[in-house]
């Protein structure tokens, strides 16, 4: 974390920024010199130091998996593509599906979903939901469209129309709350101008933020409007694939057994309103995902 040194030299004082950062096995110290007084707009001087550093270190390394990505790919032969495709939309349903309280295994999952198997004393709203997400995912990967509010609700629509048509591709005009959390989502009659200045924000920023960056804050701001009654998540995480996918950039899947470090990542984000927490935590993920 960023922090604030004073350093008093005879009558006078000076100021630093310090963030402390491991770099092959050291820890080393970073600092940033700020004057004999405090600036005026220290907390986005703060967050420029921080972000400056984060770049530096983890821009470079994300840039590296991109072009890894991207070469390898060239080579592959499309019937091993569409194959890979098939198995992470599986995997990456199946997690996103668990996440929401979903029964199904892995297994169960991949029968249903290849084979058509339907496993035996299940929820039919698992099964449904689980086939609706793999088709609205599989849809995302086979076109280039960009995120908009209504390409966001047909996803909705298509999610839980089989399972909960009362709010299938609507934005929720009541209250609600989030079991376990600290994080109250805002009222509903704040969601409208929410949604309204979250849009406005991607299309300012989508060309200016880094890719997994910009992915990681579709997701974490999205999820912290909460404009759905139920299905925020897998939207969101809809959401950051379909920006990750649109860059080139291999798609990242949120793993059911890692919800614990999610889940704590996304509620520290929201309650302290500190966005760097989330990032830093998806960047991590990712590169620990790809990187060799």
């Amino acid at each position: 974390m960023v922090s604030i040194r004073k350093e008093k030299k005879g009558n006078k004082s000076y100021y630093y920024l310090d963030h402390s950062v491991r770099e092959n096995d050291k820890i080393i110290k970073k600092t940033l010199y700020l004057g004999d007084s405090l600036p005026k707009d220290i907390e986005v001087i703060k967050k420029k130091f921080f972000h400056d550093l984060y770049k530096a270190r983890w821009w470079p390394i994300l840039n590296q998996i991109k072009q890894r990505f991207i070469k390898e790919n060239v080579s592959k032969p499309k019937s091993l593509k569409d194959k890979e495709k098939e198995n992470f939309s599986i995997k990456f349903t199946y997690d996103t599906q668990r996440i929401e309280g979903s029964t199904l295994t892995l297994k169960e999952t991949a029968d249903f979903l290849e084979r058509g198997i339907t496993p035996k004393e299940k929820p039919i709203s698992d099964l449904k939901e689980s086939e609706a997400h793999q088709k609205v995912f599989l849809d995302i990967l086979d076109n280039k469209k960009d995120l908009s509010l209504q390409l966001v609700l047909s996803w909705h629509l298509q999610l839980f129309k089989q399972t909960k048509l009362d709010i299938a591709g609507k934005v929720r005009k009541h209250s609600v709350g989030i079991a376990r959390s600290k994080f109250v989502p805002p009222l509903s009659i704040e969601v409208d101008l929410l949604l309204k200045e979250f849009f406005s924000w991607y299309n300012k920023e989508k060309k200016k933020l880094h890719p997994v960056e910009l992915a990681a804050l579709v997701h974490l701001k999205f999820v912290t409007v909460h404009p759905f009654a139920d299905g925020n998540g897998r939207i969101s995480r809809l959401m950051m694939n379909c920006v990750l996918k649109n860059h080139n950039f291999p798609l990242l899947n949120i793993h059911y057994n890692n919800r614990n470090s999610y889940y704590n990542a996304l509620e520290r984000a929201q309650v302290k309103k500190e966005e760097h927490i989330f990032v830093q935590w998806f960047v991590r993920r990712y590169i620990k995902e790809y990187a060799s």
